[in-house]
């Protein structure tokens, strides 16, 4: 998994590198598909419960599950891209959310809270705390900020599948559920809107948008429970 984590690290350093206005989030799928498969990994998404994407592309008020296609990117939007990358049997998962170009405040605001709210549960992960730890952080984190949390659409752990148990979560409360222990995987993923928490399906069966119209912003990590602490296998940070 820690190979996946770079190769995942890979991928969203050169999607970064091209997002600007004017690109679609169906060139972003096909650049993060050859990517991977030129490490020798696979796209986890592509073709999960008929899933078309190699990559979940989710711009503005999508929450999560964008499918990649003809959608133009311009200045001042936000957007999440989750990737999943599958090498040597097993996967990992994590998503940021840009800035396309000039944003409004709040945009920044929103995406500056969120991404701290994924730092705020990593910090919890370790040995005898409690998945309800981890989701507390994020509540407090989002909430105390005047933000609402995705309450539908959790977290979960990751390895040999996808998705496993357990689910996480972004809301406690803290001292309950299981207890984190050495070994252990887990895709950690706070959601966190603008507006009012509630969310709409759209009729693709995928694309989950904020029922409001309001911006949402998902950052998300693969962690492993550390002996000490943890590891986040999909850092970006120089290794």
């Amino acid at each position: 998994m820690r190979r996946g984590g770079v190769v995942h690290a890979e991928v969203m350093d050169r999607l970064e590198q091209v997002l600007r206005p004017g690109i679609t989030t169906g060139e972003l799928d096909r650049i993060a598909r050859e990517t991977m498969e030129s490490r020798g990994a696979t796209p986890s998404f592509l073709g999960y419960r008929g899933f078309t994407g190699s990559i979940c592309a989710s711009p503005n008020e999508v929450i999560v599950h964008g499918i990649p296609g003809d959608i133009t990117i311009s200045d001042g939007d936000i957007i999440s891209i989750d990737v999943g990358v599958y090498l040597d049997g097993f996967h990992v998962d994590s998503a940021w959310t840009f800035p396309v170009g000039e944003v409004t405040a709040e945009a920044a605001e929103l995406l500056k809270v969120t991404e701290g709210a994924l730092d705020a549960a990593v910090a919890q992960c370790r040995p005898g705390a409690r998945l309800g730890d981890v989701g507390h952080a994020v509540e407090q984190t989002a909430q105390g900020a005047g933000f609402s949390i995705v309450r539908e659409y959790v977290g979960h752990g990751v390895g040999r599948s996808l998705h496993e148990e357990p689910q996480i979560p972004n809301y406690g409360p803290p001292g309950r559920r299981e207890v984190l222990a050495p070994g252990m995987t887990l895709a950690i993923e706070p959601m966190v809107n603008a507006g009012g928490a509630a969310t709409r399906a759209l009729s693709d069966g995928w694309t989950v948008v904020t029922a409001d119209g309001s911006l949402s912003a998902h950052f998300e990590h693969t962690v492993a429970i550390t002996p000490d602490g943890h590891e986040v296998l999909t850092s970006r940070d120089p290794r």
